[in-house]
């Protein structure tokens, strides 16, 4: 594939949303990119500001934030290749509280404390599943239930 056609295409890519460095790699390689020029190619795009792995990461935390753990959120980014200092900025900068984000979804995904255990083994799989931490999940449905006691 031609450089410019390479540049090209990688541009047209980060006009349409934001991707970390190895995703954009992943995808240019798949289309018949050289693996030096798309190399070369990122790091001219990085020093240019149209690639940033923390922009990245900032974007991905606000979007998951409100349905997903930190943990979730985290692994999610490493699996991208983000580095660690760039996750925890972004987790930081965003003031991502798992505890709220855990109470809203459980709010918006069951609003109500489960009747039997069945049930509260689907919630405690769910949440779980998005990330949260079974013992912040646990105390959350025992808050509910004792909520709905009273």
């Amino acid at each position: 594939m031609a450089a410019a056609s390479l540049r090209a295409r990688a541009i047209g890519l980060l006009a349409r949303r934001e991707y970390a460095r190895s995703e954009l790699q992943q995808k240019l390689l798949a289309k018949g990119g050289d693996a030096d020029e798309v190399r070369v190619l990122l790091d001219e795009l990085i020093a240019l500001g149209y690639l940033s792995d923390a922009r990245y990461a900032q974007v991905a935390v606000a979007h998951k934030s409100k349905s997903f753990g930190r943990r979730h959120i985290a692994e999610s980014l490493r699996a991208k290749g983000i580095a660690r200092a760039d996750i925890e900025t972004a987790l930081t900068e965003a003031g991502h509280d798992d505890d709220a984000a855990l109470r809203a979804l459980w709010q918006r995904r069951f609003g109500h404390a489960p009747v039997d255990a069945r049930e509260e083994a689907r919630q405690v799989r769910f949440l779980q599943a998005r990330g949260f931490a079974v013992a912040a999940i646990v105390r959350l449905i025992r808050a509910s239930r004792s909520d709905a006691a009273r």
